[in-house]
């Protein structure tokens, strides 16, 4: 079973997404913050990562930049998860090492297929 990592500060929205992703077939770790992703991902080597773009002490662009620094991690698939939509958010975070960007809130439909896409590749 694939292993998806949830980095999202609020308790709600994690709720969300691991029910989501749980029902599509994956085994799902949180994580509340950017410190206790790093962690996670380290200690699970997940197959892919959902990460918040906006949490309080470490955002998703210090998770990303950490990450691609780690030859380990260069190629983990990191979808970005924000409430920015204007215009530019979302090449600012594919220039930040992101594969991928979700707007919340989320299309589920999108995120499922960038899950797929991402894990097939």
């Amino acid at each position: 079973m694939k292993k998806i990592v949830i980095v999202e500060d609020s308790e709600a929205g994690r709720e969300l997404l691991r029910e989501l992703v749980q029902g599509w077939g994956y085994e799902v770790i949180e994580a509340a913050d950017g410190q206790e992703a790093l962690q996670k991902i380290t200690e699970t080597a997940p197959d892919l990562v959902l990460c918040d773009v906006q949490m309080p002490e470490l955002d998703g662009y210090a998770v990303i930049q950490s990450l691609r620094q780690d030859a380990r991690f260069t190629k983990l698939p990191v979808i970005a998860l924000t409430a920015y939509a204007m215009r530019g958010d979302k090449e600012k975070t594919l220039a930040a090492g992101f594969d991928s960007h979700q707007s919340k809130p989320i299309e589920f439909e999108s995120l499922k297929a960038d899950i797929e896409r991402l894990l097939a590749r």
